[in-house]
């Protein structure tokens, strides 16, 4: 999207010199284009100087890379090394909450700045940590930038990058050449990228690319997998396949939207037979619900999760998948002669050892102190696993090969177990309170990940529950339900829904 004032020039300072900056993170190529502005200046008579100041790593910060430039007038300017508040011309930001910092720093200001920012997201490390939705709102930073900057160009410029073979630092380059903030043409930005001698004929195509997203003011479209994408194998499974899910199609029509994804998930994760299970919970709580059917829409979702469960067999199974793979060769732009080294981590817990085993055998070791000590100082140490080489990667495909035993191991008696008394806790709520057995069903958004994230999930769930317990039969159980597994979801340390729990507690 592009969202401006009237096209003006951007004013240089009153000394006449052109300020501007870039944020960007590791990938995403400020350097590169911190050079091309570089060549560019200095190709067409004007003097200029750049610097840059790392950020942190693991997108904590950006670097904020500099550049002053004036005409060359015979005396040299005396060039500032790092923006100042109120005193940037141009902002370009890869990524929007880079925007919203730039904003935040003051270097973005109503009667001067043109802001040039890519509209996708890369997640920071605060954003993630959240246990539950922590994404910050692009929305809250476009409405802010329409104020702050005096000229605001966004468009999806990373996804128009990949398009075409390329990475953001082109098309951010091409924004920047149709923006105008700079004094000079079209031609002269292309010839700085040639000048570069590597990976022209992309740079160029995604420069051209960017210039007209920037111009057009439409960001790139992100095509969305159809719904019904196409599966494959032999005969006799498909002709089982579409039997389940003929099934799903006799299932009220609220219930089907969610437990046809369901089902896919449910056999992917490890048989068809797997899934005529899955169905068949899914039946049988639809018989016992109304319409419209709310509580057993949610089943559909949440049972097919806590089925689709994360173990060892999981995570190996999914680090060997060659559409993984390729999804990372095209994020790293690797391209055919490069070769691409890839470092799995692996820290499996001695819980996760225990529950490979046989579900007797496996349940003595886990209740022993003994023999978990061993299989922590065994496997405590993590795993680095370069899957480009062929040991590594056998070794994980031969465990993601095991699905065909997980049916008889400790951990899956565990998760149906877990499963059962999920769903018993929500049935017992149906015919008195259905709201509050609809939230009961959404409390298992809390149980996901793997190792201790799984560990913690399963806390809070088991403790968000107990405060359940506390205000069933009350006219708003269901609303303090909804309270506690949202403040659970706010922090890893569940600090908030302490606090919730005691705010209970002081009630009850």
């Amino acid at each position: 999207m592009t969202l401006q004032s009237p096209h003006l020039p951007v004013p240089a300072g009153t000394d006449g010199i052109i300020k501007l900056a870039v944020l960007a993170v590791g990938g995403q190529g400020g350097g590169v284009l911190t050079g091309w502005i570089e060549t560019l200046a200095r190709a067409n008579g004007y003097v200029c100087q750049a610097t840059s100041v790392a950020g942190v790593a693991q997108r904590t910060g950006a670097t904020v890379y500099y550049v002053e430039m004036a005409p060359a007038t015979g005396r040299v300017p005396v060039f500032s090394l790092m923006p100042a508040a109120g005193d940037v011309d141009v902002m370009i930001t890869a990524e929007m909450m880079e925007a919203g910092r730039s904003i935040i720093r003051g270097f973005v200001t109503p009667d001067r700045t043109t802001l040039i920012t890519s509209t996708h997201r890369a997640l920071a490390v605060s954003e993630k940590m959240v246990p539950g939705d922590g994404i910050a709102s692009s929305e809250e930073v476009i409405a802010a930038a329409e104020v702050a900057a005096r000229r605001f160009i966004a468009a999806d410029f990373d996804a128009v990058a990949v398009k075409n073979g390329s990475v953001i630092s082109a098309t951010l380059f091409g924004a920047l050449a149709a923006s105008g903030a700079l004094p000079f043409a079209r031609e002269a930005f292309e010839a700085a990228i040639r000048a570069g001698g590597k990976g022209v004929e992309a740079s160029v195509r995604a420069f051209g690319a960017g210039y007209e997203a920037a111009l057009a003011g439409v960001p790139e479209a992100v095509v969305p997998v159809a719904k019904g994408a196409s599966v494959a194998g032999p005969v006799r499974k498909l002709a089982e396949w579409e039997r389940l899910m003929a099934r799903v199609q006799t299932l009220p029509a609220a219930v089907a939207e969610l437990a046809g994804p369901g089902l896919r998930k449910v056999v992917d994760f490890q048989d068809l037979a797997y899934g005529a299970e899955y169905l068949g919970r899914i039946e049988g709580l639809v018989a016992r619900d109304a319409v419209p059917f709310e509580f057993s829409r949610e089943a559909a979702k949440y049972v097919a999760n806590a089925m689709a469960y994360d173990d060892v067999i999981r995570v190996a199974d999914l680090k060997t998948r060659g559409r993984r793979f390729e999804r990372i060769r095209g994020e790293m732009g690797v391209r055919e002669a490069q070769v691409m080294q890839l470092t799995e981590f692996f820290h499996p817990r001695a819980e996760e050892i225990a529950g490979l085993l046989p579900a007797g055998l496996g349940g003595r070791v886990h209740g022993s102190p003994k023999w978990m000590a061993r299989l922590d100082r065994w496997f405590s140490k993590g795993r680095r696993l370069r899957t480009d080489s062929l040991p590594a990667y056998l070794t994980l495909y031969a465990i993601g090969g095991l699905r065909g035993w997980r049916r008889r191991t400790l951990r899956h008696r565990q998760e149906l177990a877990h499963l059962d008394g999920w769903l018993a806790v929500a049935l017992g709520y149906l015919e008195s309170d259905r709201a509050l057995a609809v939230e009961v069903v959404r409390c298992r958004r809390l149980v996901k990940g793997y190792s201790d994230t799984h560990a913690r999930g399963l806390s809070k769930f088991d403790r968000v529950l107990t405060g359940i317990a506390l205000v069933a039969g009350r006219d708003d159980a269901a609303a303090w339900a909804a309270r506690l597994r949202e403040a659970a979801l706010k922090d890893e340390e569940g600090k908030a829904l302490e606090g919730a729990l005691a705010t209970i507690r002081s009630f009850v």
